[in-house]
């Protein structure tokens, strides 16, 4: 009996090779997308709790936004470039030492009426 292996794929013909060869692609490819949705789970479970800091919330969104825009047609060209200028701001603006306000977001929220009880009287 010999000490080294015989190799199968040798004896075979072209084909069969191919064959096997496709095979074995397509189980690391399977295998491959299989521990992408287990990561991909993960991650998601993960941001769906709160986010602690401006940082993460940042995060969250890149990740959302990057997960939209692969759903999105290659002939929507227009989504896909504001996609593309919110993940630009968002990168800019994460960089800024200071920290985002949400006052002058909620300002236009205040009615008029309710700046100043006393004017006018």
């Amino acid at each position: 009996m010999s000490e080294t292996p015989i190799e199968l794929d040798k004896h075979r013909g072209l084909a069969a090779q191919r064959a096997t060869d496709i095979r074995r692609a397509l189980a690391d490819v399977e295998a491959n997308a299989k521990l992408l949705r287990e990561q991909q789970s993960v991650a998601e479970m993960q941001i769906s709790a709160p986010a602690i800091s401006w940082a993460e919330a940042v995060a969250k969104a890149h990740y959302v936004l990057n997960l939209y825009s692969t759903s999105l047609a290659p002939t929507d060209t227009h989504h896909r470039d504001l996609v593309a200028a919110v993940l630009d701001d968002l990168g800019r603006l994460s960089k800024s030492p200071e920290q985002p306000s949400l006052a002058p977001m909620l300002q236009w929220h205040v009615p008029t009426i309710w700046n100043s009880p006393t004017e006018g009287t």
